[in-house]
């Protein structure tokens, strides 16, 4: 059993639960590699010794059996930027608040290796979103994916920006708003849910195109079918705008064109029988559960 752990370093109170998934792993003799950043704080508060590491550029393949990120959902999106096209299967454990993809409590970390071990799971694709552009975006590089969702926003501004929209090479509308998600399935229980945009399960074929505070008050949340391209072009009182694939950010110049697809890859996410997602949105939104009390 090869296993990869992540997790950000400012994540302090993650170090004693990595702590002791590291002493389950060594119960099974498994191989573990731990990212070269995080390694080094658990070296300086725990004192752990003698594990491989690995960066965003070297020491991972495709023969690792799992990858387990410890953090929010946001740690588990950078990790996705780690696997990328590996095909490693990821699980999260939640340090942070929310945890829609980090779906395994802290202080159930040990079941992490348990249940691996029993069987007691099913791999589930997740489908990306990518960005392309007629000129190369240099903050992203090689990175042009996203796991939740791809962004266009206002920047240095409170005015409004308008969004050209095209669905594959059709006029749809000009969102005048303070932007414009498009999300994956993953994605819509993250940006897109706190916008008004629907909840989808993860291995549903679509895409939903989420608009920010819009100033049309019909401009509603529309899914469309995920082999839909997507194109945009952004205008406003500004020059610049933004452009963000999760956590990763890029200012770019307005009446660029920008087209949003599918990725050509997807990323394998393990739910254990335990952690279902439909358990997963009855805990976090509270769903059959009587609040009056």
């Amino acid at each position: 059993m090869k296993v990869a752990v992540y997790g950000q370093t400012y994540y302090d109170n993650s170090v004693n639960y990595v702590v002791q998934l590291l002493d389950e792993l060594q119960k099974v003799a498994a191989t573990v590699f731990i990212e070269r950043d995080f390694c080094d704080l658990l070296r300086d508060r725990k004192g752990v010794e003698g594990y491989g590491t690995f960066t965003d550029k070297e020491g991972l393949d495709s023969s690792f059996d799992i990858f387990v990120s410890f953090g929010g959902d946001g740690t588990m999106l950078r990790a996705a930027t780690y696997v990328g096209k590996l095909g490693i299967p990821m699980v999260g454990v939640n340090t942070g608040r929310l945890g829609f993809l980090s779906t395994f409590k802290k202080e159930d970390v040990k079941r992490v290796v348990e249940e691996f071990i029993k069987g007691d799971y099913h791999i589930v694709e997740r489908s990306l979103v990518e960005v392309a552009s007629p000129e190369p975006i240099s903050e992203f590089g090689m990175l042009n994916f996203a796991l939740n969702e791809i962004t266009v926003s206002r920047k240095d501004t409170t005015s409004m920006i308008s969004v050209e929209t095209y669905l594959n090479d059709e006029y749809l509308t000009n969102y005048w708003a303070d932007g414009l998600i498009i999300s994956t399935p993953t994605g819509s229980t993250g940006y897109s849910l706190s916008c008004g945009g629907p909840v989808i399960e993860p291995t549903a074929k679509s895409l939903v195109l989420t608009p920010i505070a819009p100033h049309n008050l019909n401009a509603r949340p529309l899914v469309v079918s995920d082999d839909t391209i997507i194109r945009l072009k952004v205008s406003g009182r500004e020059e610049n705008h933004l452009l963000s694939l999760d956590s990763r950010i890029a200012s770019l110049e307005n009446g660029r064109e920008i087209i949003v697809k599918k990725a050509g890859f997807s990323v394998k996410m393990i739910e254990y029988t335990s952690e279902s997602f439909l358990k997963t949105l009855r805990n976090k939104l509270l769903w059959g559960q009587d609040r009056r009390n």
